[in-house]
């Protein structure tokens, strides 16, 4: 069973960067996509972006295009978030989550079998 550690959030002002990562035990990382979510108090979980387990699809919302960026590196068992340009509106909780039944449904939390605890990103104006 792959377990999922985020860390990287933090308390930044508007327009810096924050890379979020997250690491996952066990043997088969590699075979599993890998999404972002967010959650902002008193709303519902927000898709922020998913990579394939080749790194050969990117998908991102809206709000995340041309700011943020999806990675991952099997070798390390770990995904990344790089954030860039952050606004107060991107302050929430960012849980990392692992799929393996690949799907054009990826946006939807349901996708995902495993996830982190979350990491709390909070963006000062």
């Amino acid at each position: 069973q792959v377990q999922l550690v985020e860390s990287g959030g933090g308390l930044v002002q508007a327009g810096a960067s924050l890379r979020l990562s997250c690491t996952a035990s066990g043997r088969t990382f590699s075979s599993y996509f890998m999404g972002w979510f967010r959650q902002a108090p008193g709303k519902e979980r927000e898709f922020v972006a998913v990579i394939t387990w080749d790194s050969f699809n990117i998908y991102y919302g809206d709000f995340a295009k041309g700011r943020f960026t999806i990675s991952r590196d099997n070798d390390k068992n770990t995904v990344y978030l790089q954030m860039n340009s952050l606004k107060p509106e991107d302050t929430a909780v960012y849980y990392c989550a692992a799929g393996s039944r690949w799907s054009g449904n990826f946006r939807s939390s349901v996708m995902y079998a495993l996830w982190g605890q979350g990491t709390q990103v909070t963006v000062s104006s």
